[in-house]
């Protein structure tokens, strides 16, 4: 999402590379082009403004450090500031003192509210809490059906109730999310989830429906969920509902998108409300704490290997990793059947383009950021189906597979000769790879070997 705001901010900073100091006229037209960067980004006019007058003011002021070039100085001003602008510590999650701990979720139709109802179970659910899940939108029956279906595919405990006859009202609304309550509280759940009602927009007996449900509830956390893709008009809507329910979090869904990213800088700002989740795609399992900082690192172009640390630790299998490594690095090298299994780990990270986008855009990762566009993710899925086309013997012995032999695996996986070429010789070439590092073949071998691969993102390339 933060893509073109990161290019646009490097070019900015261009402007102050081989400058001895930081003098009014560089650094104006500097920040006329972090200021542009921002507005075309869809960052709310007021936020900017006030962004751009702090940058200046510490720029040229007693703050700046000489050990720093110009361009240093200015990156390091603008990371500083973000961070300040987003909050400077991750949100902290609230829970009462008498379970259970109720989560009250506004937004509009369409925000993804009820999906992130159920992303937050899950990752409640992670952290040890038994969430129990209540559709209050007694005035759609296809919204509780999409939450009772959510809750099962997590796991999770869904309170119902039985709806049949009653006339939807406020009064419904009111009575369903008492009997939730209870019932959350009968069968041992700490958190109740309250997924309610949305509008096409904000109007007055929603707003009532809400101040009524806070008043009952009484609950530890009001998390909005905002598109991001609506850009400024989410920002907008958060304010109507902070100024009507003081919400204490922000839950930005689609951020796996190509929106432009103001929405995450000025919500905070505009609002008051930290931002507290991300949602980054449509499993139960692509949501994430918002960390500040992380995002900055994203926007700077400096990537964000913390959260790709976390994933790798949350999703790999760490003693399938070892004996990969200790495998493809000792003399044997490693089968096709390794090969498959590795990149099934890589898999249940996510998408290669959002791996691609963590690293840093800068150095030995420069460029990851573009290739990540140019990735072709069903083609990991024609690389297993040509393994899986293979025989044991096959896998095991790659160099057995003659010309005939490719010709059937290829009418079995669907796919053409010259695919089972490209993957074998990919392949052959990673094994020579690890050989070489296993083997102490020196550094200069490994970077020979490592630029034959160098710009390679897809099979078949």
């Amino acid at each position: 999402m933060f893509e073109n705001l990161s290019d646009k901010l490097q070019r900015s900073f261009k402007h102050l590379r081989g400058q001895g100091t930081i003098s009014d006229e560089n650094i104006g037209e500097a920040l006329q082009e972090i200021r542009l960067a921002l507005l075309e980004s869809d960052v709310n006019l007021t936020v900017v403004d006030e962004l751009v007058s702090h940058i200046r003011a510490k720029a040229m002021g007693t703050q700046v450090t000489t050990a720093l070039s110009p361009s240093e100085q200015i990156v390091k001003i603008v990371h500083d500031e973000l961070v300040n602008l987003l909050g400077k510590d991750t949100a902290k999650f609230k829970t009462a003192s008498q379970p259970p701990s109720v989560i009250l979720m506004a937004g509009l139709q369409g925000s993804g509210k009820t999906t992130t109802s159920g992303k937050l179970g899950q990752w409640l659910k992670k952290s040890g809490h038994r969430p129990m899940l209540v559709s209050v939108d007694v005035y759609r029956p296809a919204a509780r059906q999409q939450l009772a279906i959510v809750a099962k595919s997590i796991g999770a405990n869904i309170y119902e109730g039985d709806l049949k006859g009653e006339t939807a009202n406020s009064d419904l609304v009111l009575r369903l999310a008492r009997e939730a309550r209870r019932e959350a509280a009968n069968f041992g759940c700490d958190i109740l989830i309250v997924d309610t009602a949305g509008r096409n927009q904000i109007d007055s007996t929603l707003m009532d429906e809400m101040a009524q449900l806070k008043k009952l509830l009484n609950p530890s956390e009001i998390l909005f969920v905002a598109d991001a893709m609506t850009g400024q008009d989410a920002v907008k809507s958060a304010k109507s509902f902070h100024d009507l329910l003081a919400l204490t979090g922000v839950v930005l869904t689609k951020m796996d998108g190509d929106a432009r990213g103001g929405a995450a800088l000025s919500i905070r700002h505009v609002t008051g409300a930290p931002i507290k989740f991300l949602g980054t795609g449509e499993k139960p399992d692509a949501f994430e704490a918002f960390h500040p900082d992380r995002i900055v690192s994203r926007i700077m172009g400096m990537g964000d290997i913390a959260t790709l640390l976390e994933r790798a630790e949350e999703k790999l299998d760490r003693g399938k990793a070892e004996q990969f490594a200790k495998k493809a690095l000792s003399g044997d090298g490693f089968s096709l059947d390794d090969f498959r299994d590795q990149l099934r780990q890589i898999k249940k990270m996510g998408s290669m383009k959002s791996i691609l986008k963590m690293l840093p855009s800068v150095g030995p990762f420069a460029g990851m950021a573009q290739a990540a566009e140019n990735v072709d993710e069903k083609q990991f899925g024609r690389v297993e189906s040509i393994i899986n086309s293979m025989t044991n013997k096959e896998r095991q012995d790659h160099e057995i597979i003659s010309g005939s032999r490719r010709k059937r695996i290829a009418r079995g996986s669907g796919t053409t000769v010259q695919d089972v070429n490209n993957l074998l010789r990919q392949y052959a070439q990673m094994r020579k790879m690890f050989k070489t590092m296993g083997g102490g073949g020196g550094i200069k071998a490994q970077q020979r070997m490592m630029s034959q691969m160098q710009g390679k993102q897809r099979f078949g390339r």
